[in-house]
């Protein structure tokens, strides 16, 4: 609730002396010392806070300390990390969700003035450096808001810690009339304890990568206003990033690409002839202790200035028979977050655990955010650094890329892409086909997931008079009045297709649906799901033009989708899960196939669900009518399809065709009027 307000009979003041304060008042400006509160905050309204690291005490009583929590799970997951001279909190999911223990106290607030101190690096930017919204979830399900707080400049991205001030509307919930953040409804779904979703009580969306030491939640004007804060430090100047990605040493053939193993300190290491299987014998280095590290050297990859960076680690090494039984486990350890000193640690249950087998293993890690600084390599540069627990593990060859973002000439290329995180996918030990069809009771490793919240569902008989079956549907507004369940979410069953700790995988779907005549235009489609972008799962979202649109035609069809870069954590589902479907009417699926085409092995290219896939190269049909006219057809199984055109294809800009298509048994055909020069595709 608000503190009482009181009044005060003011002293007479001299207009001079209020021209000198108001002055005063706007000549504080940022950029401020970030180990103090900023010069402009207002101690008298209403604050809660929460400092990772440093000493910030409340400058007026009704300032509360420790009053919010970052919390840490699902798709707002974060890690401590130390950087700037600092310890802070890392978004190593999608969003950062705060929890206040009293947020009841902004229920009469228009406004939430939210004040973050954040590490100036890319992830105050979008994807190509530019500035973008900063967008914000409040409110419980099913009733949300998502205010924008303002834009961050360029000059954010300065390599320090920085004050930054964000400013939302707490607008108000149409069911009740009650402000989105300072309330829990009646009709909440949900952790909604504090007010918002997930066990929050306000919500930054998609922040990846996004540090903070402080966040604080105020009153409009508690920490001033967003233009005077929001001023920041130059960087430091810095070379740019070199046009070079990869670089490695192979110990067994005696060559080095710009690479050294580091023999110093704690990390003293023994190199040996020999080493591995009778058929397979290499030179190869192990620690003397447990810490090995390679070195990279004349900067070949870049300064410990230039950005951090996600890097891809491949590493030959030997499952020794003797480490049987032992819990001997290998990965990486420690590395650099900036130049100035700051350390992270690599999760430790993501290093290899070694059963003794007996054959040289070679697979990959690829670690977020690391910078060149290196640990413990002097004046060289360096990726993560290794530890060999329980044993000293022999490796035989090591390499490291960077993976290259934004506007660099490199940036999305994957110069170790043959080397897996995973190398079991390169086997049959993980399955690659899982089926749930509601009409004949099979359920292979999927099933209907749980229903509930925004994906309540209902399984009935649905289909043609003649051809009834046990089907799935979004509830849409059976449920909850004024909440429009749009999504159905499927579960994967017993790690049907692996465990969720594989790298990404390309995932083919096949869905048999009932193309309903009374939702003639209705469409559905997998919308979002989890993907692992530079070694941290993060949310991705599907384009709407690969949603599959009903024609009405009564009967039960078939659509295909092929989604690459899955990782099988689910949204809004577990354990596991894909991709998470939306639907725009209450479409009913009978039967739902998943696929996994793997990029090695035996199963190598191999699509388990390729039946599904529609053939158009021997389906397509094209003619000309009496009246001189383009007539194409082709299977009306191949949904999704549309007709594009372009006028050259020498520079081709294709543009949809504005020409409706019909359904002459069991061909989609469009009828064509073209000009003179034109082609014509289908797209998808």
């Amino acid at each position: 609730m608000k503190r009482p307000f009181h009044t005060h009979t003011l002293p007479a003041i001299s207009l001079a002396g209020l021209l000198l304060s108001s002055f005063a008042l706007h000549a504080q400006t940022g950029p401020f010392d970030t180990e103090k509160w900023p010069a402009t905050i207002d101690s008298k309204k209403p604050v809660h806070y929460v400092v990772t690291d440093g000493d910030f005490t409340p400058p007026g009583a009704n300032w509360v300390a420790d009053e919010l929590q970052i919390l840490s799970g699902g798709d707002q997951t974060t890690q401590d990390i130390t950087i700037g001279g600092h310890a802070g909190k890392k978004v190593t999911g999608s969003n950062l969700n705060i929890a206040d223990k009293s947020f009841t106290e902004w229920a009469d607030d228009n406004v939430i003035d939210i004040l973050v101190q954040a590490y100036g690096d890319a992830a105050l930017l979008n994807p190509q450096g530019e500035p973008r919204n900063f967008n914000f979830l409040t409110g419980t399900l099913p009733e949300l808001a998502f205010p924008v707080g303002g834009k961050i400049p360029v000059e954010a991205k300065n390599k320090k810690w920085n004050w930054i001030l964000f400013r939302i509307n707490n607008g108000l919930r149409p069911s009740d009339g009650s402000h989105f953040v300072g309330s829990v409804p009646a009709n909440a779904q949900g952790a909604s304890a504090s007010g918002g979703v997930n066990g929050g009580t306000i919500r930054f969306e998609g922040v990846p990568n996004l540090i903070v030491r402080v966040v604080a939640f105020g009153a409009q004007g508690a920490f001033g206003e967003p233009e005077v804060v929001n001023l920041f430090a130059a960087p430091e100047s810095c070379p740019p990033e070199p046009q070079t990605n990869l670089a490695g040493i192979d110990v067994h053939a005696k060559t080095a690409n710009h690479m050294s193993v580091m023999n110093n300190g704690d990390q003293t290491v023994t190199f040996q002839d020999g080493v591995g299987p009778a058929n397979d014998k290499r030179r190869a280095v192990r620690p003397n202790g447990n810490l090995l590290n390679f070195a990279v050297t004349d900067n070949f990859l870049g300064e410990p200035c230039n950005d951090p960076r996600a890097v891809k680690i491949c590493v030959d090494f030997y499952d020794d028979p003797a480490f049987a039984g032992t819990q001997v486990r290998f990965g990486p350890e420690a590395y650099a977050t900036d130049d100035k000193g700051g350390i992270a640690f690599y999760p430790a249950d993501k290093r290899h655990d070694l059963t003794g087998s007996g054959k040289w293993i070679r697979r990959s890690w690829i670690v977020p955010s690391v910078s060149l600084k290196g640990v413990n390599v002097g004046t060289l540069t360096a990726g993560p650094r290794f530890v060999s627990e329980n044993g000293q593990v022999f490796v035989s060859r090591f390499d490291l890329a960077v993976l290259r973002a934004g506007n660099h000439p490199l940036a999305g290329q994957d110069p170790l892409s043959n080397c897996y995180e995973d190398p079991n996918i390169c086997t049959e030990a993980y399955g690659s086909y899982a089926e749930l069809d509601l009409g004949k009771d099979i359920k292979n490793g999927l099933d209907v997931g749980n229903s509930g919240g925004d994906q309540e569902m209902i399984v009935a008989e649905a289909g043609p008079a003649n051809d009834r079956r046990m089907a799935v549907r979004a509830a849409r507004n059976d449920g909850t009045p004024g909440f429009a369940h749009t999504y159905l979410n499927f579960a994967i069953l017993n790690e049907a297709l692996g465990p969720s700790s594989q790298p990404n995988a390309n995932l083919a779907i096949c869905a048999t649906y009932y193309d309903d005549p009374h939702l003639v235009g209705a469409n559905f489609r997998p919308e979002v799901y989890q993907t692992d972008s530079g070694g941290l799962a993060t949310l991705a979202f599907t384009s709407p033009s690969i949603a599959v649109k009903l024609e009405g035609s009564g009967s039960w069809r078939t659509a295909y989708w092929e989604i690459p870069n899955m990782k099988f954590l689910g949204v809004n589902q577990g354990p596991q899960a894909a991709a998470r479907f939306v639907s725009s009417d209450k479409i009913f699926v009978t039967r739902l196939r998943y696929g996994v085409i793997r990029p090695c092995g035996p199963k190598a290219g191999i699509n388990p669900v390729a039946d599904c896939k529609p053939a158009l190269d021997i389906g397509v049909k094209i003619t000309l009518t009496a009246d001189k006219k383009v007539r194409l057809a082709w299977p009306a199984a191949a949904t999704g399809f549309s007709v594009q055109s372009t006028a050259n294809l020498t520079a081709p800009q294709w543009a949809a065709v504005n020409a409706p298509s019909t359904v002459e048994g069991d061909q989609n055909v469009v009828v064509l009027s073209p000009p003179a020069t034109t082609f014509y595709r289908l797209s998808k």
